[in-house]
């Protein structure tokens, strides 16, 4: 590999910093106007309260689609949704050649297939520690332990310097499913010198370590023993480990394991295409596990997040149509809260709870858990043996970023830098800088469809939804005489069961006949005067009764 003196490496995040989720990572090489890029990562984030019908978010391609051309390869680091969970949807837009490790390529391919992109898009699987060679950039992928299997560092080695993009990591000496940490390579990265290392930041808050799956295993065990009843058990899907743990523990305890819920059948097939989840018992469908005893059967189950079409969530409903939990059962939850899903975790929950369910929680029982990510001093063990000349600091919040770079400078690295989502890092050559920011929005699924973060879809409905809707509707002749109404009609106002509402409903309707009254004879020809016409009234008198805009809809009828 040979540069030239106006070659730059850069770093763009296009998202996962300044948040968790939603990674979308770029590293560009040569001169300003004829860069080379490779992307490392393409996830997505999820719809809150804040986005009323959205489920799926995703990070605004734009600037590097203007690049398209320039994409040399999009490498995945492991199979998370916020890794790869946007590649179906905007892998149109970039038609760059993908390549990931065994796992994640048959996951990505399920994706791809239902997306009808199968046969357009190019995979290449990767074997673990694989080398990839892409233009001026030569990615190597380093062995770590996450919470799924294959979970990859990359060492990209360039000719201005090695960076090492940690990925999604934690150090796990016992991971259960794949081997461990490679830290010789690692090590190895350091003596060679690594310029900058981009790292992964979700738990530098919390002291120690995050723990070892292994532990996890053996509480899981003697909890599942000791339970009555039939059992539900809640976890990530993607943390096949988990999985095999749960399915061990019930089938050491006389139980037969019924997998509910789409997401965990397909990660079933996934890890059993790379050899996991081997020597086990075959599974049952939720169909035939209605003829086990309550004490023989433990349903293995999506929707640990509260996800409201989730299995689990049927099941706290009494809406699914094969498994029913109730009094003397269980329930276990084998993964952490997310924040931001307290509220709809709390609630399901509690409709569990109240069906007599016996539920345990990381809070009662903290060993049937442990993050996938590294604590304080797994980071440290981290920069001790890679030993970077500059900090990024990645995948977090403003305070994450921030503490992490705080930490990689107490622990004498020379440089840091912690960008935002859209900051253009220029590593090398000279000192690590912010060079130019760039568009990195959001895009929103809605109702299948790729929408801007903007639109105003979801704008009304953000309004709607705090405000309220009134709807007006009025007949005229063809004389332009009022034949019927106006009608005025409501959803989402406030009104009560004694007819307030009804009777607010007459007054505006009679302050629109007013407005009707006072409108000349000429404008009631045109149908759009006659609207903001009564549009306008109607919105001030709902302001002057509820102190709020409603969206108003108003209909003329032409009989």
């Amino acid at each position: 590999m040979t540069k030239s003196a106006e070659d730059e490496l850069v770093f763009l995040p296009l998202g996962g910093s300044n948040e968790i989720g939603m990674n979308f990572n770029l590293y560009g090489f040569g001169p300003p106007h004829a860069r080379k890029w490779i992307v490392v990562d393409l996830g997505v984030t999820f719809g809150d309260q804040t986005t009323p019908g959205v489920d799926i978010i995703l990070p605004d391609p734009a600037f590097i689609e203007e690049h398209a051309d320039d994409i040399l390869g999009i490498v995945l680091t492991h199979a998370h949704e916020d890794h790869i969970g946007a590649v179906a949807w905007l892998w149109p837009r970039l038609k760059a050649p993908l390549y990931a490790t065994p796992f994640t390529a048959f996951l990505l391919r399920e994706k791809l297939r239902e997306a009808g992109l199968l046969d357009a898009a190019r995979i290449t699987e990767v074997p673990l520690g694989g080398t990839i060679t892409l233009g001026p950039f030569q990615v190597t992928l380093i062995t770590l332990t996450h919470s799924i299997p294959e979970p990859n560092g990359l060492a990209i080695r360039t000719p201005l310097g090695v960076i090492l993009h940690t990925g999604d990591w934690k150090i796990d000496p016992d991971p259960l499913t794949g081997a461990a940490p490679d830290e010789a390579a690692i090590r190895r990265l350091g003596e060679e010198g690594v310029l900058a290392m981009v790292c992964d930041s979700t738990n530098v808050f919390v002291d120690g370590e995050a723990g070892s799956e292994a532990k996890v295993r053996a509480t899981l065990g003697a909890l599942i023993g000791q339970l009555k009843g039939k059992v539900a058990a809640a976890c990530f899907a993607s943390n096949v480990a988990r999985m095999d743990s749960i399915i061990r523990a019930a089938e050491a305890n006389g139980r037969r394991v019924c997998l509910v819920g789409r997401s965990m059948i397909r990660m079933s097939q996934a890890a059993r295409s790379v050899g996991l989840l081997s020597g086990l018992a075959p599974f049952v469908s939720d169909a035939e596990a209605r003829k086990f005893p309550p004490e023989n059967i433990l349903y293995l189950c999506t929707g640990s997040q509260g996800e409201p079409r989730a299995a689990l969530s049927r099941m706290a409903d009494g809406s699914h149509p094969h498994v029913k939990l109730g009094q003397g059962d269980a329930c276990v939850f084998s993964s952490r809260i997310i924040p931001g899903n307290e509220i709809p975790i709390r609630n399901l929950q509690n409709k569990l709870a109240d069906r007599g369910v016996r539920l345990y929680t990381e809070r009662d029982h903290p060993g049937i858990h442990v993050s996938g990510h590294p604590c304080r001093d797994e980071l440290k063990r981290m920069y001790q043996w890679a030993r970077p000349r500059i900090a990024v600091p990645t995948h977090g919040e403003r305070r994450h970023l921030l503490e992490h770079a705080a930490l990689a400078g107490d622990l004498q690295v020379p440089q840091t830098i912690a960008p935002r989502n859209g900051d253009m890092v220029r590593l090398a050559p000279g000192e690590p800088a912010v060079i130019d920011e760039v568009r990195a929005g959001r895009l929103y699924v809605d109702a299948g469809m790729v929408t801007p973060e903007h639109g105003e879809a979801l704008r009304e409905r953000r309004h709607a939804a705090v405000n309220g809707v009134l709807t007006i509707c009025v007949a005229l002749d063809g004389r332009n005489q009022i034949v019927s109404g106006p009608e005025v009609r409501a959803l989402g106002m406030p009104g009560g069961d004694d007819n307030r509402l009804a009777d607010t409903l007459d007054d505006l309707a009679g302050e629109a006949r007013g407005a009707m009254g006072h409108l000349p004879n000429g404008d009631r020809d045109d149908d759009r005067a006659v609207e903001a016409a009564l549009s306008r009234v109607v919105k001030k008198a709902a302001f002057r009764i509820w102190k709020r805009r409603p969206v108003v809809e108003t209909t003329v009828l032409r009989v």
